[in-house]
């Protein structure tokens, strides 16, 4: 039997989606691997034991993004959920990527990057082209935040690429107020603020599904699902999750 983790709060937060919390702990068994994890009420919502898919979200987005957009230096770019910045991260290393919004409703994750409480946290908030916006991602997706869209200054910018890391799945969402967004009618909203040509990149942990893809498919004019495989070490086994690339015609 392996020796029990140790855990270290590092801050805790009353929000209105329920208790945040982030904490550091040693896995012994891991030959003392420190991780950090993001945790909202009962839900797990990122570890830093695992990030491939969160980097394979930026990478095949944006991969799609600079095939539709080769002439263009320096692509504007959304990335919906901050967690514990690896989506962002990995962005920033995608050729061609000239500004990075992040946007989050829970402020404390920003300030916890601004602090320098998580380990990439002094590397984003260096880069001079990423900049955090609190906000909520779906509100202002589908016009209900001041019509504003995602940029705090620059009323209907479009995007070259948006990426979302935020709900679990489609169907296991953090907030029932999400399911709106995951409709083609929510996507048509949504899809005002990309580019014709742009390309829109989601994360989900659960295989792909059919009824978001055909939701999907009546909005954007290419469609993909890409299956990411990543090991499990604490389950000695490996996983999956899924990412999403659309592209708008």
């Amino acid at each position: 039997m392996h020796p029990k983790p140790q855990f270290e709060e590092l801050d805790y937060r009353p929000t209105p989606l329920g208790e945040l919390i982030l904490r550091r702990r040693t896995i012994l068994s891991l030959n003392n691997q420190e991780i950090h994890e993001i945790i909202l009420g009962d839900e797990y919502l990122m570890s830093s034991l695992f990030t491939a898919v969160e980097i394979a979200l930026s990478n095949l987005g944006l991969a799609k993004a600079r095939q539709q957009f080769p002439d263009v230096p320096a692509m504007d770019v959304v990335v919906g959920g901050l967690g514990l910045g690896f989506t962002a991260k990995a962005a920033l290393e995608n050729e061609g990527v000239g500004s990075l919004l992040v946007v989050d409703c829970l402020k404390p994750v920003i300030e916890w990057h601004e602090a320098g409480l998580v380990p990439l946290g002094p590397e984003l908030t260096a880069d001079d082209r990423c900049r955090f916006v609190h906000g909520d991602f779906f509100a202002l997706s589908l016009g209900k935040e001041e019509g504003r869209g995602f940029h705090p200054e620059e009323a209907g910018k479009q995007f070259h690429a948006v990426l979302l890391d935020i709900d679990h799945s489609p169907d296991k969402l953090l907030h029932e107020q999400h399911g709106a967004f995951y409709s083609a009618e929510g996507l048509a909203k949504f899809a005002g603020q990309i580019l014709p040509g742009g390309v829109f990149g989601m994360w989900s942990d659960d295989p792909p599904e059919e009824t978001f893809m055909s939701a999907l498919r009546q909005v954007f004019s290419e469609v993909e699902s890409h299956i990411v495989e990543f090991y499990n070490p604490l389950q000695d086994k490996t996983s999956a999750s899924t990412v999403y690339v659309a592209v708008k015609a």
